[in-house]
C-alpha cells in the first residue's frame, strides 16, 4: 500500500528527513539544524472505554506516546474529531475536555483541529514534539547484551474486550482506565538518562509484533521470560475465557513466522502476548548497567528479557 508512496518521494531527496517511511518507526522526524528536529505523529480511534473524558484522555496519551518512544518532548497538538449528528454534543464536549487535560500534563498546548461527522464517534491527535537530532530514540539500536524492560502492564486489550462483552469487574477496569491514561513522560525521561539503545511503545501490534519491529531493526534475537511479565488483574482469567479482540489474530498471523515459544507457555498466554495494547507502556534496550537508573526514575519499569546477537527473531520461554 505504502509502495506508490515510496516511488514518488526519494529518501535520497530529502536528507533532513531523519525517520520516514523507509524503515517503520513510532513517528517521523525532520531535522532543522545542528540543534533541534522536528517529531510529528498522529493517531486516534473509536472508544474503547464507556467514560467520554477517560477516551479522550486515553486517546491523547496515546497518540503523545509516539513522541516520547522516540525520544523527545511534546510541542503542541491538533485534535481529529469524527461525531454523530444526533449524539449529545457534551459527550463531545467530555472526550475534548480528557484529551486537553492529557497534552496540558505532558507540557504541551492544544492549537487547533479538524472535525468530521461520522456514524461512529473517533477521537485523536495530531501532535508535534521536539528532539536533539543526535538524540532520536529509534526502533533500532538494540545491542547483544542489552537488558529489556518494561514500563506498564499489559492486558488491556483483553480487559477492553471484555468490558464490551460486560465481563470485567469495576477495579479490573479502572486499573486499565488508569494505566492507558498514563504518560509515558516519566518512562521515556529515564531512558534518556539510561542512554538505552532503542525503544518503542506497546500499541496495535502488540508485545511480540512490536517487539519483533525493534530485533529485525537491530538485527538482533530478544528473549522473554514469561514469569517477569506484568499483567493487569483479570487479563489471565479473561484469556482463558479466550476473550479476545480480532487484531490478536491479525498480529500472530503476520508476526507468528518470527516468534517461538517454550512448550511450558500455554495457548492462553500466547494470545494474550499477540493482543494489540492501547496506550501501552515502553519497550526500552538498555546496557545491563543502567537498569538501576532507570528504576530509580520509573519505578513501573521490570527487566521482562534480554538481547543477543541474531536476525530479528523472538524467543518466550
Amino acid at each position: 500500500m505504502l509502495q506508490p508512496l515510496r516511488e514518488t518521494f526519494n529518501e535520497n531527496d530529502h536528507p533532513n528527513l531523519l525517520v520516514g517511511l523507509g524503515r517503520a518507526d513510532d513517528a517521523a522526524v525532520y531535522q532543522l539544524d545542528g540543534q533541534q528536529a522536528i517529531i510529528s505523529t498522529t493517531d486516534f480511534f473509536p472508544p474503547v472505554v464507556d467514560d467520554p473524558y477517560d477516551f479522550g484522555a486515553i486517546a491523547a496519551a496515546n497518540a503523545l506516546s509516539d513522541v516520547y518512544a522516540m525520544g523527545g518532548r511534546v510541542l503542541f497538538a491538533l485534535n481529529l474529531v469524527a461525531f454523530p449528528e444526533g449524539l449529545d454534543k457534551g459527550i463531545l464536549r467530555e472526550i475534548l475536555r480528557g484529551g486537553a487535560e492529557k497534552v496540558a500534563e505532558a507540557g504541551g498546548v492544544i492549537a487547533g483541529g479538524h472535525t468530521v461527522t461520522d456514524p461512529e464517534p473517533k477521537y485523536g491527535l495530531a501532535v508535534t514534539g521536539i528532539v536533539d537530532p543526535a538524540r532520536v530514540k529509534r526502533k533500532g539500536g538494540a545491542r547483544d547484551g542489552d537488558v529489556l524492560l518494561l514500563t506498564k502492564p499489559l492486558g488491556v486489550g483483553v480487559i477492553t474486550t471484555a468490558l464490551k462483552r460486560d465481563l470485567t469487574e469495576p477495579h479490573e477496569v479502572a486499573a486499565a482506565v488508569e494505566s492507558m491514561k498514563t504518560l509515558n513522560r516519566l518512562a521515556a525521561e529515564a531512558a534518556i538518562a539510561a542512554n538505552a539503545s532503542s525503544m518503542t511503545d506497546i500499541t496495535g501490534f502488540g508485545l511480540l509484533g512490536h517487539a519483533r519491529e525493534m530485533a529485525a531493526q537491530g538485527a538482533v534475537d530478544f528473549h522473554f521470560e514469561a514469569a517477569q511479565l506484568p499483567w493487569l488483574e483479570g487479563t489471565h482469567k479473561y484469556g482463558l475465557q479466550r476473550v479476545f479482540p480480532g487484531g490478536m489474530g491479525r498480529n500472530r498471523e503476520h508476526f507468528g513466522k518470527f516468534v517461538s515459544f517454550s512448550d511450558q507457555i500455554d495457548v492462553s498466554t500466547r494470545n494474550m502476548l499477540w493482543t494489540p495494547e492501547t496506550s501501552g507502556g515502553l519497550l526500552i534496550a538498555v546496557a545491563p548497567a543502567e537498569v538501576g537508573t532507570v528504576q530509580a526514575i520509573c519505578p513501573n519499569a521490570v527487566i521482562v528479557g534480554r538481547v543477543t546477537s541474531g536476525s530479528g527473531q523472538i524467543t518466550v520461554r
